[in-house]
């Protein structure tokens, strides 16, 4: 989700810079923004869409592992582990509130 939120904020700030709208034209950008962002129904979808994101995971990791077994070498599973450990959010909560693991 994270992702998303950094793209769509770098569309928004693309927009702004390529069309030198201006300050004013900024502000109202902003405004829009946070409007959307702290409406209860976006937040309630995002939420909503982030945990049936995190359950699809789930069912999708038991059934690669289920498949896969043991056949996946140490190296790999090593180099994924470092990754999700060197990512910092160990469980933390995003700014939504929802955590990223």
């Amino acid at each position: 989700m994270r992702y998303r939120l950094t793209f769509i904020a770098g569309l928004a700030l693309g927009y702004v810079l390529g069309t030198r709208a201006g300050r004013e034209r900024y502000e109202k950008l902003k405004k829009s923004a946070r409007q959307v962002a702290e409406n209860p129904a976006v937040r309630n979808t995002v939420e909503s869409a982030a945990h049936s994101g995190r359950e699809y995971a789930e069912k999708a990791y038991h059934s690669v592992s289920e498949k896969v077994g043991d056949r996946v070498p140490a190296s790999v599973t090593d180099r994924v582990r470092s990754l999700r450990d060197r990512s910092g959010h160990n469980g933390v909560e995003d700014d939504w509130g929802t955590t990223n693991t």
